[in-house]
């Protein structure tokens, strides 16, 4: 009887353990940096349409970015990190050299998407041995915005160019009416170390040099950091960043500014609680978006390139790794559009289409609707040729470092925001440019060998 009974027992506890590892299975936690409001309910509604076709349950927990490498490390350390984890490329090769992302899994979710339906440049600077570190999800190309009318009145070439740049910048400035260029130069803001690495970029500023080592000590930096202060020298005083510059352009005492693609719905009017002054002045709504011209690759004296910010679904270490595949994969398909369209001027697509229908997330993106206030397409107010420029940028993307597997350091260099503190310096007197140049390279390494 005893025999019986605990046998029983077992059975039942058997059965228990079995339904709730079940259970635990059938739940996973996704990480988003989209934080907004609007944007939550668009990503729950997604994850409400996941659960409806998966029976999976999914929680999803919004993370401020500035508070996402704290709150990941507190979580690997517990051993508690989310399922998947949305974040920006800054991370993800540091993450994975870590071990807090799986890198198997994301390369699984790429060979089964199909590695030809993603764009190859964030493919690229994801890769890792074997594999890719996390799945590309959208990204925006940073882009240079000058005034058509204004340059169309004084003859002046599209500033492409570093020389034409200048040219624009020396013949349209009439401060404090007009600004010429407006430069970021505050060294305590990403912002930029990303306009001034969009600019180093273009003449071939490499942070790894042939030999694999960091190489930022070179005649191409000097060249660099002597056009930044030329184009200082049309810049309103004091310590710019994104704020500044966005509001005097929108306010149209910018004749050029270095921004990402997000500006696209302020400056069409679409927002109530950003007023447009030049479509105020002129009593035409939009004009100041059909006068705007757009540069995505910017060519210096030794090369050319176009800054790009791309985010990635991570699947990390603690994840239920079969069933945060699946939430990638719906996300990347089912999901896609409606992930997109959440701010469709920022969120460009990774994935180009599926197998069958090779450009149907390109093809959808250009038909979304952006704006706050009032919404309508891009295309409407920038025209198909901008829609273009932007979207085929997506290849080209660059950046310091990735695509060499230096993430980990990039990750440092973003952290400390030494090279903006050295370029201040530098913009302020203290230093000359060959110093400037000695300089990051020394601080640099030192951050590699730290």
């Amino acid at each position: 009887m005893r025999t019986t009974i605990a046998s029983f027992l077992a059975i039942v506890w058997v059965v228990i353990i079995g339904c709730s590892t079940a259970g635990a299975q059938s739940q996973i936690t996704f990480w988003t940096t989209e934080v907004e409001q609007d944007r939550l309910e668009t990503q729950k509604e997604i994850a409400r349409a996941f659960t409806q076709k998966t029976g999976i349950d999914l929680r999803v927990v919004p993370v401020q970015e500035n508070l996402l490498t704290q709150r990941i490390t507190a979580a690997y350390a517990a051993r508690s990190l989310p399922d998947v984890v949305f974040h920006p490329i800054d991370f993800t090769i540091g993450w994975a050299e870590a071990g807090i992302l799986d890198n198997k899994s994301a390369t699984e979710v790429v060979n089964h998407l199909g590695k030809d339906t993603f764009s190859a440049g964030p493919l690229t600077l994801a890769q890792v041995p074997k594999g890719y570190a996390a799945v590309p999800a959208d990204g925006w190309g940073q882009l240079l915005l000058y005034r058509k009318d204004l340059f169309e009145k004084k003859g002046l070439p599209v500033p492409e160019r570093w020389d034409h740049i200048l040219q624009a910048a020396k013949a349209l400035h009439n401060p404090p009416l007009m600004w010429g260029f407006e430069a970021a130069t505050d060294p305590g803001q990403t912002y930029t170390q990303q306009v001034f690495e969009h600019i180093a970029l273009s003449n071939g500023v490499r942070l790894i040099g042939p030999s694999g080592k960091v190489t930022l000590d070179t005649p191409q930096m000097v060249e660099t950091l002597e056009f930044y202060k030329a184009l200082t020298r049309f810049t309103p005083p004091g310590n710019l960043y994104w704020l500044h510059t966005r509001l005097d352009y929108l306010t149209g005492r910018a004749a050029m500014i270095i921004w990402s693609p997000f500006i696209l719905d302020e400056l069409s009017g679409l927002r109530r609680d950003q007023p447009v002054v030049p479509d105020i002045a002129k009593g035409e709504p939009g004009f100041l978006a059909r006068n705007t011209g757009f540069v995505t690759i910017i060519r210096g004296k030794k090369g050319a390139a176009q800054y790009g910010q791309i985010n990635y679904l991570g699947i990390t270490r603690d994840a239920n790794k079969a069933t945060a595949k699946k939430w990638v994969e719906f996300l990347l398909t089912d999901g896609y559009l409606q992930w997109l369209g959440m701010a469709p001027e920022g969120k460009l697509p990774m994935r180009k289409g599926t197998r069958d229908k090779p450009n149907c997330f390109i093809d959808g993106w250009m038909g979304l609707e952006f704006g706050v206030t009032t919404r309508a397409k891009i295309s409407k107010f920038y025209g198909m040729d901008v829609v273009k420029a932007i979207i085929a940028g997506v290849d080209g993307f660059d950046r310091w470092g990735f695509a060499k597997g230096k993430g980990a350091l990039i990750s440092k260099i973003y952290g400390t925001k030494i090279i903006p503190e050295i370029l201040k310096r530098f913009l302020d007197g203290e230093l000359n440019a060959k110093q400037a140049a000695r300089m990051m390279d020394e601080r640099v390494k030192a951050l590699e060998d730290s």
